[in-house]
């Protein structure tokens, strides 16, 4: 997934300007795709520049509301159907897991209790969520639920290993 795709899909449930972009990623896609301010301003100028994307209104302070436009959506909709999704297959913290040997028992446990503890931190982030996605009616609540399900999942499953692997250590 790229940034700019993230941006094309959250214009297309409607026009929002920069500011609006960055509390959409805040409350949906940051576990997703994460995205700093100045990162997005800087993608919103690319596509933009691209024709992907239109300045749609401009208000005080040099406010800029965006929309996509029909190539964005033929661009978005393309990566959608067409564009292989990559599968991240590195994990530097299994990695680690794999020298754990090279640390002391107490270490390799500690090490694997500190696993647990920030994905159950991850999880308290997603929980958070949860009432912004289950409000909306809208396209991007009801898709949004669906992957907040899948990183719930995901996370208590990462929670439970972490938690048994530090049990496996003698």
């Amino acid at each position: 997934m790229s940034l700019r795709h993230a941006v094309l899909g959250l214009l297309a449930e409607g026009p929002a300007s920069g500011y609006d972009l960055m509390k959409l990623f805040d409350v949906s896609l940051s576990n997703t795709w994460p995205a700093t301010q100045s990162q997005l301003y800087a993608e919103l100028g690319k596509l933009a520049d691209a024709g992907l994307i239109t300045v749609a209104a401009e208000g005080p302070r040099g406010r800029k509301e965006y929309t996509i436009t029909e190539e964005g959506l033929a661009e978005l909709r393309r990566w959608i159907t067409d564009v292989e999704p990559t599968r991240v297959t590195r994990s530097d913290m299994l990695l680690r897991v794999f020298f754990l040997a090279q640390v002391r028992p107490e270490q390799a446990r500690a090490y694997l209790r500190e696993q647990a503890a920030v994905t159950a931190e991850r999880l308290k982030h997603l929980e958070s969520i949860r009432p912004f996605v289950e409000d909306g009616t809208d396209d991007l609540s009801r898709y949004g639920r669906i992957a907040l399900e899948y990183g719930l999942r995901l996370g208590r499953a990462q929670q439970e290993w972490a938690e048994w692997a530090e049990n496996q250590i003698q």
